[in-house]
């Protein structure tokens, strides 16, 4: 079954009709792990920062609205940036995906390796989802690959769009990561509203493939139905090995998206035998 479930992925990529959807456990692969990989292990780094209430130390939006609230924004988002400040070598899967030259790829953390994995290529840009504490009138910016701000319509023109749903430490420090601002998008994001035009209708007739993510919180759940609505019957996959959670089995069936029981290495090894990169 993993055979015949791999070589759909494997087809679906090389007709770019495959969106990969990166989660946090990407940073499984990377040799030198500086950046947290999970929430709980952000709201831990937080916390080492500053005095935060037991209850909530391992909650990460809570500790963030927390640090918000009485330390302010501008503080909050300080300690995030010491968090990501060192860079993270990326992977050889990130790399392999850039070279691919996929039309999207979305990229759920705050740690910006795919974005360097893409560095040095042509023809890309980076849409990031922003925090309405900062950006009263905006849910997204554009940015090209130097940090310029763009706009929608140079996007149109890019070969690949990184789509950064949560924000990224660069090259701008946009975190939506408290719990207002979840709340203002999710308020929203069932008439599509942060989500950008680009990604609208890029994700037309393709299907996600989600690497790295896990759906055991109301939060991954919710950011990726929406991603992925109107986008069509699919196919859609998730590479996600071991035990899963009730709700997360719930929520592959509900969306529709086929499992891969499949260790993240073996099928990046199993992807680049049979895939090679683009020219």
């Amino acid at each position: 079954m993993n055979a015949l479930i791999l070589d759909g992925i494997i087809t679906a990529l090389a007709e770019k009709r495959a969106i990969p959807y990166l989660g946090p456990g990407m940073l499984s692969l990377v040799v030198e792990k500086t950046a947290p990989a999970t929430a709980v292990e952000l709201a831990d780094r937080l916390a080492a920062k500053t005095t935060l209430p037991f209850k909530i130390r391992k909650n990460l939006t809570a500790a963030a609205q927390y640090i918000e609230n009485f330390k302010h924004r501008k503080t909050l988002v300080a300690m995030m940036n010491e968090v990501f400040a060192k860079k993270t070598e990326p992977a050889p899967l990130h790399r392999h995906l850039a070279e691919l030259q996929l039309p999207l790829i979305v990229d759920m953390w705050y740690d910006g390796t795919m974005a360097a994995a893409l560095s040095g290529k042509e023809g890309w840009g980076l849409l990031q989802g922003v925090s309405r504490a900062e950006h009263l009138d905006q849910w997204v910016k554009y940015y090209l690959p130097d940090g310029t701000p763009s706009d929608a319509a140079q996007a149109e023109k890019w070969r690949t769009v990184l789509y950064q749903p949560i924000g990224s430490a660069r090259p701008a420090s946009n975190y939506i990561v408290s719990d207002s601002d979840y709340v203002e998008v999710l308020t929203e994001i069932d008439i599509q509203s942060p989500i950008p035009p680009p990604v609208q209708e890029l994700r037309k007739g393709r299907g996600f493939l989600f690497l790295g993510c896990r759906f055991d919180n109301q939060l991954t759940r919710s950011y990726a139905r929406q991603i992925m609505k109107r986008s069509g019957e699919g196919p859609h996959w998730a590479v996600l090995p071991g035990e899963l959670a009730k709700n997360e089995i719930r929520f592959l069936e509900e969306q529709n998206i086929t499992r891969l029981d499949m260790d993240l290495n073996v099928f990046f090894d199993a992807v680049t035998e049979t895939l090679p990169a683009a020219a």
